[in-house]
């Protein structure tokens, strides 16, 4: 009589493909919902954690279906190595993320003059929901950025603040930075002085003349660079700007100040969401000032 072997089928590793495979899905519905749709940060942060926990799940269950196979001979692994496969971008992802928030200091916000930085036209506003944060940097906070990026600091070019100015908007407009803002400071007003007594009319004056005589106005300038140049001593521009991949949302402040023949500019980029940005503050500054070290022909400065 012939022995019928019949091999067992490992649970373990039927699981694996399935949740490996929402895994997957669940990640990418959350990095298209995210950088092209409507979906919040925190929200999307969530939902990575949630697919990146599912994926350890998936992971897990294949080593032990690969483990049933190799001791038993039980079937399942071609459903373990799908799992693992599907289990790769959440995985990856998550690594990625773990490495920076546990090597980089927990920072959201960097600048290049970390004495005065450049000040927010507009302070940036976000409902933080579940990822919450200080709304101040303090002292200790700088102490870590200088620590952790010493080579961040601002830039000092000969020249104008015009030409600067003009190779500042360029490079931001390259670099994906959006500005929505603009302001300087103002040129201090001469003291005025006190109006001339107005003459008393006599027999002789027309009685009938107008008190007020309009005066014509000078022409508003069509430039905006001139206008803001022509008004100001300093400028700063704000903008945002998001990641390529993942598409979180920072912003970012340009300050200009002139400083006899040349022109200094500071750099304050922070992340809208989250108490740590993963480092990715310093790298949009970073990425930034070469840039304009590179279209200003390298003449910067310390």
């Amino acid at each position: 009589m012939a022995i019928r072997f019949d091999r067992p089928v490992s649970s373990a590793a039927r699981f694996a493909r399935r949740i490996g495979a929402f895994a997957l899905v669940l990640c990418l519905a959350a990095l298209v919902g995210h950088r092209f749709g409507g979906l919040a940060t925190p929200y999307f942060v969530l939902v990575l954690l949630v697919s990146i926990g599912l994926a350890l799940l998936a992971a897990l269950l294949a080593f032990i279906g690969l483990r049933s196979l190799w001791q038993t001979g039980a079937e399942g692994g071609l459903d373990a190595m799908k799992g693992l496969i599907f289990a790769a971008l959440p995985l990856v992802v998550g690594g990625l993320a773990a490495e920076r928030y546990y090597s980089l200091p927990a920072l959201y916000e960097v600048s290049t003059d970390i004495t005065t930085p450049p000040a927010w036209l507009k302070p940036p506003n976000a409902d933080q929901m579940w990822l919450k944060r200080s709304p101040v940097v303090s002292e200790a906070d700088r102490e870590k950025q200088v620590e952790a990026y010493p080579e961040l600091t601002g830039r000092r070019y000969d020249g104008a603040i015009d030409r600067v100015l003009e190779a500042v908007k360029k490079v931001a407009k390259l670099q994906g930075i959006r500005i929505v803002r603009a302001d300087g400071d103002t040129i201090p007003q001469p003291e005025t002085e006190a109006p001339p007594p107005k003459p008393q009319a006599d027999d002789s004056a027309v009685t009938d003349a107008p008190d007020l005589v309009p005066v014509p106005t000078p022409r508003p300038y069509d430039d905006d660079v001139a206008q803001l140049i022509r008004r100001a001593n300093g400028v700063t521009l704000q903008g945002d700007t998001r990641t390529l991949v993942l598409g979180l949302r920072f912003d970012v402040e340009i300050r200009l100040r002139e400083e006899a023949e040349t022109t200094f500019v500071d750099v304050r980029v922070a992340s809208r969401y989250g108490p740590h940005d993963l480092g990715m503050s310093a790298d949009i500054a970073d990425d930034y000032l070469k840039a304009l070290d590179a279209e200003l022909l390298g003449i910067a400065g310390g």
